[in-house]
């Protein structure tokens, strides 16, 4: 008995089954006329004027149809259209739906709309049970803010999206966005772009191999071997942010922005851009390894701060670097608490404990200038104001050549220090030798003015003016704790004999730690970006109003 039971349990469930999976038939809500012609249209009702049918949710109108009962089935012909609730209208020529597996076909002048875009191509097929749609004889797509071109497409209705996997335009008044890989939410305007891709405005052009864009706010982040270029900058990094509307963009990750026209390069792991297109100025903010690469004559001049800031337009910039500034140059190098160049007048202060070295020279004071000249791009003069000290090895012995005075003035020849005029209250610490480069004596006198000629980076001849007081010592005959002038340090050890070293250790570890995420993540398999959750979740954090 309970085996019966269980038989007639499981045969009820059985075709409880099959009657749900059985699919529902067309209804002909309404034709003018209806017919039957098996030999015209064998196994098939024929209606003729406002014909109206619909199936689970959808429904069809035109001027003629073709009904075949048996297959669930039907063609439709003239002024087609399928309306899908207030989301989405097919309109075509002509049209196929099949009420078995729920699918329809449309051909000829085919308009798809829906409430935020419109979609006009020759022919697509729509699967409702998946809610998509496919085309495959090149497109357009317009909304409020974009117009889309492709050769091919596919439409998610529940997530109001395009996807496109070949060539694909999409043309804004402000600028034109181009990919072979894009998938673009209607509702948002949100586009993710994969592979080469660009965006091409008035103002700029950007590349990107994968990136975000909201066509909507004109916000936008871009990833790999992303760049923007200006007229007379290109800015690129690891991770790009970039807002139009106030012409900012900011960059994470070897950064690096090059200066066409100055033939400067600045980089570092951080950096923000403004650009003020009416005024054509911009402002660079630049920190983590930051350094500025600018060409002097045939010579790279490297200059780092712990923060850079440049400001100004085309031949007026103005460079600002802070905390602990270093740069370097193959015959000068030095460093300082903070810089400030000027572009226009090509003068640069060393501000904060600066120290100089040029060639074999070390020199000290409370501020420095370098003046350079615009026209030959080379270095014209310098000045050491208030406690000037100039100190170099001698050239054979274990002694120093020493040069002290309130201000220090000179010029440079080629880039080299050629001439030096030291002034008031003078001291000479001077080691003299011969020809032979034998030791005469130590000369060691105060005056009120010096001025040393300098050859091959050493002093060739130096004069002194004005109430000289001194002599030349034997060497056997001055002391060593009288060969030092007071205030003398030399500072060798901290001398920067390369590029690399105007970066404090704690910057170069980062900078490892970062190029070792970069290969990391640069050999993972390259994927298209996650749709964001403001994208996914855009209707409904912006719910439409209610119609009353």
């Amino acid at each position: 008995m309970k085996k019966l039971l269980l038989a007639i349990g499981f045969v009820l469930c059985a075709a409880v089954q099959l009657q749900a999976q059985k699919k529902s038939k067309i209804i002909v809500e309404h034709s003018d006329f209806a017919d039957i012609n098996q030999i015209e249209i064998p196994d098939a009702l024929l209606l003729r004027g406002n014909v109206r049918v619909s199936h689970e949710g959808v429904v069809f109108t035109c001027n003629k149809a073709y009904y075949f009962q048996k297959e669930n089935y039907i063609k439709a012909f003239g002024e087609v259209q399928m309306v899908q609730g207030d989301t989405l209208f097919l309109n075509s020529k002509y049209a196929e739906y099949n009420g078995e597996v729920k699918q329809a076909y449309a051909t000829g002048n085919v308009i798809m709309r829906s409430p935020e875009s419109t979609l006009v191509t020759d022919t697509i097929n729509f699967d409702r049970n998946v809610q998509e749609a496919f085309y495959n004889t090149y497109g357009t797509i317009t909304s409020k803010e974009n117009t889309l071109k492709s050769k091919s497409g596919r439409y998610y209705a529940k997530e109001k999206k395009f996807r496109f996997l070949t060539a694909v335009t999409i043309t804004n008044p402000k600028y034109t966005i181009k990919s072979n890989h894009l998938d673009y939410y209607t509702n948002s305007g949100h586009s993710y772009l994969f592979g080469p891709s660009t965006i091409t405005s008035k103002e700029n052009f950007i590349y990107t191999e994968k990136g975000f864009y909201d066509t909507k706010k004109n916000l936008a982040h871009f990833l790999r071997k992303s760049y923007i270029k200006y007229k007379d900058r290109r800015i690129e990094a690891d991770s790009l942010y970039y807002d139009r509307n106030r012409e900012y963009a900011s960059g994470t990750n070897n950064v690096k922005i090059t200066d066409s026209i100055n033939k400067g390069l600045i980089k570092g792991h951080y950096a923000e851009i403004y650009r003020n297109l009416k005024k054509q100025t911009d402002s660079i903010m630049i920190t983590k390894r930051a350094v500025a690469i600018t060409l002097v004559e045939k010579d790279s001049m490297y200059v780092h701060g712990k923060k850079m800031l440049i400001t100004g337009k085309t031949g007026e910039r103005i460079v600002r670097a802070f905390n602990n500034v270093r740069f370097y140059k193959t015959d000068m190098s030095g460093k300082c608490d903070s810089i400030h160049s000027d572009q226009k007048i090509a003068l640069t202060k060393m501000i904060g404990r600066p120290i100089l070295w040029n060639y074999e020279n070390q020199m000290t004071g409370d501020v420095m200038h370098l003046i350079g000249n615009n026209k030959t791009e080379k270095l014209d003069s310098l000045k050491v104001l208030n406690n000037a000290f100039i100190i170099s090895k001698d050239s054979l012995g274990t002694g120093y050549n020493q040069v002290k005075g309130l201000n220090l003035y000179g010029k440079f020849a080629d880039n080299k220090l050629q001439e030096v005029d030291v002034v008031k209250n003078t001291e000479v610490i001077y080691y003299m030798r011969n020809d032979e480069h034998e030791l005469i004596g130590i000369n060691k006198n105060v005056s009120s003015k010096i001025n040393m000629i300098l050859d091959k980076n050493t002093i060739d001849t130096i004069t002194f003016f004005n109430q000289v007081d001194g002599d030349i010592y034997p060497e056997k005959d001055l002391p060593e704790n009288a060969r030092k002038l007071r205030g003398f340090i030399w500072r060798g050890d901290e001398r920067i004999k390369s590029k690399d070293d105007i970066f404090p250790p704690e910057e170069n570890e980062m900078d490892t730690k970062i190029q070792a995420a970069k290969q990391k993540e640069m050999a993972k398999e390259d994927k298209p970006l996650t749709p964001s959750k403001e994208t996914l979740d855009y209707d409904k954090n912006h719910p439409k109003p209610m119609v009353k």
